[in-house]
């Protein structure tokens, strides 16, 4: 005799599960909680995209560049407009600090994706990318790829942001740009 048998012999109820039922069940449990998560993990790295826009249009590059540099790991995970403008956006931050090399990079492939499916990028940034894409790459082709500053600039605790991609604060105007990372 079966043990079910066995207990209704005895008297007792039945505790048997059915098994293909549970099985069914937890997994229908699963996937909505897989379902759920990935949501919101979609959801969680377009807003945090959106949060470093913000960050960038209100010129709060420093917090910018944190939230985006956070981000890149999800990069493979975003559409192809989403790694475009992830990557306009972290090389303009990148570019507004100081950070030439890395502004470099980013706006590099920023202008690849644009390149790649024309309109990806708004008109306005695709203009700043080749801007800054042409000082950056004139300091390149004059003094080489050292010559890109990798540090914030110097005495610029907040870059002046107002003029654009060609922007220089007053302080280094008086100065007669003596830095050599701001060579143009």
């Amino acid at each position: 005799m079966t043990n079910t048998r066995l207990g209704r012999a005895l008297g007792k109820r039945s505790t048997s599960v059915d098994t293909e039922k549970m099985l069914l069940s937890r997994s229908f449990a699963a996937a909505l909680v897989f379902a759920a998560l990935a949501t919101s993990a979609c959801s969680t790295y377009h807003d945090q995209l959106a949060r470093g826009q913000r960050a960038f249009e209100q010129n709060e590059h420093d917090r910018s560049l944190v939230i985006l540099q956070d981000l890149e790991a999800d990069l493979t995970r975003m559409t192809s407009s989403e790694q475009a403008s992830y990557a306009y956006l972290r090389g303009m931050s990148d570019y507004r600090i100081g950070y030439q090399s890395d502004a470099r990079h980013w706006l590099s492939l920023a202008k690849a994706y644009e390149d790649g499916s024309p309109g990806v990028l708004p008109a306005d940034w695709k203009a700043r990318t080749n801007e800054a894409l042409t000082e950056l790459n004139g300091i390149v082709y004059s003094h080489g790829t050292t010559a890109l500053s990798t540090a914030r600039r110097e005495g610029d605790e907040k870059p002046d942001t107002t003029k654009g991609p060609g922007n220089s604060s007053s302080d280094e105007e008086k100065k007669g740009e003596s830095s050599s990372s701001h060579s143009k």
